[in-house]
């Protein structure tokens, strides 16, 4: 189920947030969190129903393994208790092998061997690799000794509870478990119903009005098969910067809307990464849960920064290969994790030297090379990113042709001002300029802070004000138009 879509803006949640704390009001505490986890396998299986079995399956095998490493000593079984962690582990990246890679990995076996593998493809579960994370995460913990003893309904609250299951945030179980057990979170909070709202409005209308906006401009550039201009390139390239960032960090928010609703904190997803003034400080703004979560699980087991430089260095590469892995079985998903591992280690190397960039120039570089490194995570093929590469870097078809070598149409936006615009700028930019102006206010609307802002502080009356027309401007949107899937959807 969408949260863009009206049978959960108008139906599901309302319904959801109802009847739970109905039943927390006549103290039915535990019937409360059965029905979340109800409600929330409904969520789940409302895309379709063959995928409900795999997520419940999962839920009790993770269970029953991370009861039995959280044991005491004296109650273990016979079992070495690295093996049943070693072993759940790869049954669990086994399971999302199988449905996620195993296709990628037999067509690249063919390709260097001649082999005749014939690996049919799988429909690719939602959310799997969401929650894979979560619950590899929990036996880890569960074996370092900083679980307690859960019950299985709690257990299914947190891996199954809606606002997070389909994209994350990745959360650890000490982030939402205890929550659950806080009375005060067992009434209804005004503050935080307002704050919930004033949040979830930002994020729906950060997807159905601005990612949803940029998104045909990005699929026409990306999809096509023409030769792209200077002009066009750029718009294609910072169309799709704008629209995953929209589109991921409005998921996010709704997700950390609706959740403080039910009064539950999700952890902070993006802090206005496209200010980043380093690669470094951008991974501490991007997706923050799943930085965190290579960081703990692949980068510190792999080695960290204990060994030798070069170690280091080829520890940051690794994990980074390993998560553009993660968002899918192309190599394209590959080159992007490994240019990130590039940057972030020759990022290293500079730090070493002591010397220091201009602010400005340290944030130009890094966006440059973020929006750069994004053309090969969203093309379908390395033909498709170097055909937009080869455009973005076509210096001199900057002036471009003349205006009357452009199709009349071009200009039609403009009316009698066109004549103006043409008078300082080429003809090629004044026809893409509606495109430009909309990536400016999108520019401009980055930096302008962050849903972590508002749940530090309850909005005021013009936030709310201003929350109200974004959420009426939004949901006439939604109304108006077909919903479209979220991109996180896909990994």
């Amino acid at each position: 189920m969408l949260f863009n879509s009206a049978v959960y803006l108008f139906a599901f949640l309302p319904t959801a947030l109802v009847v739970y704390f109905g039943l927390c009001r006549l103290r039915w505490i535990s019937a409360a969190q059965g029905w979340l986890v109800l409600a929330s396998l409904f969520f789940y299986s409302y895309w379709k129903l063959e995928y409900l079995p795999l997520l419940l399956g999962s839920l009790v095998v993770n269970f029953l393994v991370g009861q039995e490493l959280a044991r005491p000593r004296a109650a273990r079984s016979d079992v070495p208790r690295q093996w049943l962690l070693g072993g759940a582990i790869v049954a669990n990246l086994g399971l999302l092998g199988y449905y996620k890679y195993a296709h990628f990995l037999a067509d690249n076996l063919n390709a260097l061997t001649g082999a005749q593998l014939d690996w049919p493809q799988v429909a690719l579960p939602l959310a799997i690799s969401f929650f894979t994370f979560q619950q590899i995460a929990y036996l880890v913990d569960s074996y370092r000794g900083l679980t307690r003893e859960y019950d299985f309904l709690r257990y299914a609250l947190f891996i199954t509870f809606f606002p997070q299951l389909i994209a994350g945030p990745i959360v650890h179980h000490h982030e939402m478990m205890p929550q659950f057990a806080r009375r005060r979170n067992w009434v209804i909070h005004s503050g935080h119903v307002l704050t919930g709202l004033c949040i979830f409005a930002i994020g729906l209308f950060k997807k159905v009005v601005i990612a949803d906006g940029f998104a045909p401009w990005a699929d026409q550039g990306f999809d096509g098969s023409q030769a792209l201009g200077f002009y066009e390139a750029w718009v294609t390239s910072l169309s799709y910067t704008f629209q995953l960032y929209f589109d991921f960090s409005g998921y996010c928010d709704m997700a950390m809307g609706a959740a403080l609703l039910f009064n539950i904190r999700l952890p902070l997803n993006f802090r206005s990464p496209y200010q980043a003034l380093d690669i470094q400080d951008f991974w501490r703004r991007w997706h923050i849960t799943l930085g965190r979560f290579l960081r703990d699980y692949v980068y510190i087991p792999l080695g960290g920064n204990r060994g030798a430089a070069w170690h280091t260095g080829l520890n940051l590469f690794l994990t980074f290969v390993i998560g553009g892995l993660w968002h899918g079985a192309s190599w394209m998903f590959v080159i992007w994790g490994a240019l990130h591992g590039a940057a972030l280690v020759l990022h290293r190397l500079w730090q070493a030297t002591g010397l220091r960039l201009q602010r400005w120039l340290a944030w130009l570089l890094t966006f440059l090379f973020v929006n750069g490194a994004w053309v090969f995570f969203r093309a379908p093929s390395l033909d498709s990113a170097w055909r937009v590469l080869r455009g973005m870097a076509d210096w001199r078809g900057a002036l471009g042709p003349a205006a009357a070598d452009l199709p009349t149409a071009a200009f039609a936006w403009g009316g009698w001002s066109v004549d103006l615009w043409l008078r300082w700028l080429p003809p090629a930019l004044v026809a893409q300029l509606p495109q430009y102006a909309a990536l400016a206010a999108a520019a401009f609307v980055l930096t302008r802070g962050h849903a972590g802002r508002l749940m530090d502080a309850p909005p005021r009356w013009h936030t709310t004000l201003a929350c109200a027309v974004l959420l009426g401007v939004a949901f006439y949107a939604t109304l108006a138009s077909t919903s479209t899937v979220f991109l996180y959807f896909n990994f």
